[in-house]
């Protein structure tokens, strides 16, 4: 038998009580502690390694074993949370119907448009590289595995954590063309096409 366990079900059967937060006030210090990085290990520690570390058993045990350790991190971490909520409360300032406009065209149009064509653009530049044609698959070739062709070589763009799935039918002798995704684009392999 299998039983799912919430946090706050978890916090509730050890006796542990968590705070109270305003509305949306979780969800927004959350999303400044990722920009701001406020909780990463060069911060507060590595905190599997920590936990690992401690002998004791309760929750108080716990924090007066891990302050002793690391004196000045929830100190750092509130600092650099709270200097990034300040950025983005400046933000929000400027935000107005003209941006959010803007924000959802860019994202519904573009974007939209952009990651369904993508496939497009890495076949065109494997073509441009290699000086040779390209063209998408039809659908009977998408059926078989086949993204579309470079020059006569049938090819499928797959994300790189693809790689440690199974392979594409060898006897169809698809080549495969590997992304992943970087700040602001994609790193393309064509190692198999060249």
């Amino acid at each position: 038998m299998k039983v799912k366990f919430s946090i706050s079900e978890i916090q509730r059967y050890l006796d542990i009580e968590s705070p109270e937060f305003p509305k949306y006030a979780a969800p927004l210090i959350n999303l400044a502690n990722q920009y701001a990085q406020g909780t990463r290990p060069r911060i507060v520690g590595q905190m599997s390694e920590l936990i690992q570390q401690f002998t004791g058993k309760s929750l108080n045990e716990w924090e007066n074993w891990y302050l002793e350790k690391k004196p000045d991190a929830i100190k750092n971490a509130t600092e650099k949370i709270l200097q990034m909520l300040k950025n983005l409360k400046n933000s929000m300032d400027k935000i107005d119907q003209k941006i959010v406009e803007q924000w959802v065209r860019d994202l519904v149009i573009v974007k939209t448009f952009v990651g369904l064509r993508f496939q497009e653009a890495i076949l065109k530049k494997g073509a441009e590289i290699i000086g040779t044609s390209y063209r998408l698959s039809e659908p009977d070739e998408e059926s078989k595995g086949i993204d579309g062709y470079i020059g006569d070589v049938p090819v499928s763009i797959k994300p790189r954590t693809y790689e440690a799935k199974a392979a594409l039918p060898e006897h169809i002798g698809i080549k495969i063309v590997y992304y992943r995704k970087i700040d602001k684009g994609i790193e393309v392999d064509y190692g198999e096409i060249f």
